[in-house]
């Protein structure tokens, strides 16, 4: 029987596109490891694309990428569901179809700019619902580790070296990226928080559809009181650390910070007969008020609209373009909880009202084993950095 060596040497017109495959699989594992600094590795992708030489290979060298930048989301449905790998691989396999469709569909032989508007749409469709609800792994995050306080003059430099990424001129690009990349690395200067403002993470163990219990708000609010005595005026907390937001829970934490001079934001979930919202509340000794509705939470575990044609509960709403900016202590929040710091048009949108700081939350509970909360952090800091803008993080892991 020959080796698959032998096969392929034997088959010269099939290496070209292994070997691409192979290189797209190397791109997303990298890229998407969860270091920021590697991000820029990523925007390698397009340039693989262009090299396809067919349809299906285009389409196979996207799913190599984004089923090898998305490695760890079959884990996670495992810890999030407690079901077998058949569901982890269904919904990995799902997710990576509109990004598959849209490569494969754009995709063209001819060679030249014409190739490159292709892959320009391609980018927009990706950042955009409703294909931009699933656009995690885009190339463009790297934008932020390559062009560091650029802005959108940044993201504008960032799409058309993604654009030349498909033309003969891709090795001078790439190695123009990996130039700049550097530069960033050893002269980019972070700007500070706000004076006064924390994030904080915690480590509480969670459950599909369970939601911080009495004793593990009492303890979060305790961890507040903590940063208080070290100097904290703004403390944010985790996605879904106030649980589910009622007037009680509102009274308890409320109550907690009385006199105390503090403001906290604390991710919670309102619920009513239709769905639920997932939030950020905005408290104080002086009250409450829900701040921030998400836009796009997770498909499939919260967002399911799709449940409304039997006529169940929805799922987590998702409030597409609203509040893309909040206000809280004088600052102008970019407010991005969880899911929305993996795609782009939730970051771009509140960037362009010019936001003091962004305000980036989770809760990664489900994400054991896996690089998720890493990627989520590497993301929103590429985004920072862009943008030169401060940025809290709380996880609950």
């Amino acid at each position: 029987m020959a080796s698959p060596g032998q096969s392929l040497r034997s088959h010269p017109e099939l290496v070209k596109p292994a070997l691409l495959i192979i290189a797209a699989i190397v791109i997303g594992m990298i890229g998407w490891s969860g270091n920021p600094y590697y991000l820029a590795v990523a925007m390698l992708f397009p340039a693989l694309w262009a090299m396809t030489r067919t349809r299906t290979g285009a389409a196979l060298v996207a799913a190599g990428y984004f089923l090898a930048a998305s490695h760890g989301l079959p884990q996670g449905v495992i810890n999030f569901y407690g079901g077998g790998i058949g569901a982890g691989l269904a919904l990995w396999v799902a997710a990576s179809a509109g990004f598959v469709l849209v490569h494969a569909v754009l995709w063209t032989k001819r060679p030249g700019w014409g190739r490159a508007a292709r892959y320009g749409i391609a980018m927009v469709l990706m950042s955009l619902p409703p294909f931009g609800i699933v656009g995690w792994a885009h190339p463009i995050t790297g934008a932020g580790m390559v062009f560091s306080g650029w802005g959108w003059l940044g993201l504008v430099a960032a799409a058309i070296g993604l654009l030349a990424m498909t033309t003969r001129i891709w090795p001078i690009t790439a190695l123009a990226i990996a130039v700049l990349c550097l530069w960033s690395a050893t002269t980019w200067t972070p700007p500070g928080a706000p004076e006064g403002w924390v994030g904080i993470d915690t480590q509480f163990r969670g459950e599909n559809g369970q939601y911080a219990d009495y004793a593990q708000q009492v303890e979060t609010i305790d961890l507040v009181m903590d940063a208080a005595e070290d100097g904290a005026r703004v403390v944010v907390l985790p996605e879904s650390s106030a649980g589910i937001w009622t007037p009680t829970t509102a009274r308890l934490w409320g109550r907690a910070f009385t006199d105390s001079g503090l403001t906290v934001i604390a991710g919670a979930i309102i619920v009513d007969a239709a769905g639920y919202d997932n939030v950020m509340v905005e408290i104080s000794g002086k009250g409450s008020r829900i701040l921030y509705r998400e836009r796009m939470p997770v498909p499939v575990s919260m967002w399911q609209p799709w449940r409304r044609l039997v006529g169940e509960p929805a799922g987590a709403r998702a409030h597409f373009f609203d509040n893309p900016v909040v206000e809280i202590d004088g600052h102008r929040i970019a407010p991005l909880i969880c899911y929305e710091q993996l795609i782009i048009w939730s970051i771009l949108q509140s960037a362009l009202y010019s936001p003091d700081v962004i305000v980036a939350t989770g809760n990664g509970w489900w994400t054991e084993n896996t690089n998720i909360v890493a990627i989520q952090r590497a993301s929103a800091t590429a985004w920072a950095r862009l943008f030169s803008l401060p940025l809290i993080i709380s996880f609950n892991t």
